[in-house]
């Protein structure tokens, strides 16, 4: 991998974890149609850099909101915040028990295979067009409904399924406020990166001792860029209502992998 990878990865990362296109489905085709033939640690390294660096991006765009929550539940009250945590741990579990309990099964999904990638884009297309279609409301995302996205973002850890595309259509689709909805999504998944990333340190799964901190450091501050563009940008897009055209998208590049398997 070289500079230019780097930056092209990075710049991936940042647009599709915010946009609903599947982040993790656009690296793995990108790392095929750039031949990534870097060792499987280095691999995972540049990854846990790029995700680290998106989680940044959506803590400075929501900066203001997490620290409202933070202040409300240090009251050590019932409130709105601590409610609001309570909400975002609730979404956190059914992800955990699956990178717990299935992570080698998880990985296998990993492996290059850009038809299966396909086939969860042209999935994660439908649920884009449905929530399109949903009216706007003035709902706030429940406790009851707060389970059922943690149960979408779960599902979503496969490569295709756009983790943002399929937790904010869930929620859209259970009758919730489309601005809230994407605000819930785009917090309720830093703990879970921040919470990864450790595991990976901890367990010895990653390693920098042959990694080139240049590349990895311009992968970083490309996917941090684009996440703030990109942060931004969606939740904008999800409040006018234009999912459909990602759908669009998701479904023309899903063709596309399907087809392009049969010729890699």
């Amino acid at each position: 991998m070289d500079y230019l990878d780097a930056i092209i990865l990075g710049v991936v990362q940042g647009f599709t974890e915010f946009l609903p296109v599947s982040s993790s489905g656009h690296l793995e085709i990108g790392k095929v149609i750039l031949g990534d033939t870097s060792l499987p640690e280095e691999s995972l390294l540049f990854t846990v850099i790029l995700h680290f660096a998106t989680a940044l991006s959506t803590i400075v765009v929501f900066r203001k909101d997490i620290i409202q929550i933070i202040s409300g539940i240090f009251k050590f009250e019932w409130n709105e915040e601590t409610q609001f945590s309570l909400k975002i741990v609730l979404s956190m579990i059914p992800a955990v028990l699956i990178g717990l309990f299935f992570e080698k099964e998880l990985e296998s999904f990993f492996g290059g295979s850009i038809a299966f990638v396909g086939a969860m884009l042209i999935i994660t297309a439908l649920l884009l067009w449905l929530a399109d279609r949903s009216k706007n409301t003035g709902k706030p995302v429940t406790i009851k409904d707060s389970i059922i996205i943690g149960v979408a973002q779960a599902i979503a850890m496969l490569p295709g399924i756009s983790r943002s595309g399929a937790t904010i259509s869930t929620s859209v689709l259970l009758g919730n406020d489309k601005t809230r909805a994407a605000r819930f999504s785009f917090l309720m998944v830093v703990p879970l990166i921040f919470g990864k990333i450790a595991k990976d340190i901890l367990s010895g799964d990653i390693t920098t001792e042959s990694a080139n901190l240049g590349i990895m450091g311009v992968g970083f501050i490309a996917a941090f860029i684009s996440g703030l563009i990109a942060c931004t940008w969606m939740i904008s897009l999800v409040k006018k209502s234009k999912l459909r055209y990602f759908s669009i998208y998701c479904v023309i590049v899903g063709v596309i992998a399907i087809v392009a398997s049969f010729y890699i």
